[in-house]
């Protein structure tokens, strides 16, 4: 087992579920293809990462998926919201014994297996890092210990989440890690390459 443990949180991919405020604009068909897209990437960049992994699902745990279970732990996410979802995840890895525990979302074409590793190392020196997204929120969060306050009290998906994080912080040591764009509504993707092929 290794010391380090990866979340990994998903949504189960269903029409009419999957990145409702892209599909605003591109149609629930298209917005789903563009998520299973996202969650292919979020397995390829994440399979070569150097930790644990465990999955954790939205709504139901599948089996014969995407994510081979030889590799991933897979669990069901959790609690009433975002954050208490996370927290329960967190503490979930935390009593397995791992040491550093990070989780990620799957609507990031942009993060890198190498930008994951970074982050791990970046926890030998500090007690928490974040990957700071362009909408004011975070990409990715890692911890050596389990912070609850970070979980609790924050608006999920509006634009105070990270910096109402770094006041609860303000006592600890963190690192931040480049900031990166989460794909949300048609704005992030008109424009980027890889998703051209979706809006034909």
């Amino acid at each position: 087992m290794s010391k380090n443990l990866l979340l990994i949180f998903t949504r189960n991919p269903e029409l009419g579920k999957a990145k409702t405020r892209l599909a605003k604009t591109v149609g629930d068909k298209i917005a789903l293809e563009i998520y299973k897209f996202l969650l292919l990437k979020t397995r390829d960049i994440s399979l070569k990462v150097n930790a644990d992994k465990a999955v954790y699902y939205s709504v139901k745990i599948r089996e014969n998926d995407i994510w081979d279970a030889s590799i991933y732990q897979k669990q069901q996410q959790f609690g009433e919201d975002l954050g208490i979802r996370m927290l329960n995840a967190f503490k979930n890895g935390f009593d397995s014994g791992y040491e550093k525990v990070m989780i990620i979302g799957s609507d990031l074409y942009d993060l890198t297996t190498e930008i994951i590793d970074d982050a791990f190392y970046q926890l030998n020196n500090n007690d928490v890092v974040i990957g700071p997204a362009e909408d004011g929120g975070y990409y990715l969060l890692g911890m050596n210990f389990l912070e609850e306050k970070v979980f609790k009290n924050k608006d999920w998906g509006t634009a105070s989440v990270r910096a109402k994080t770094m006041l609860d912080l303000k006592d600890k040591k963190v690192h931040l890690l480049e900031e990166l764009n989460d794909v949300d509504v048609f704005e992030d993707i008109e424009f980027h390459p890889a998703f051209q092929k979706f809006l034909k």
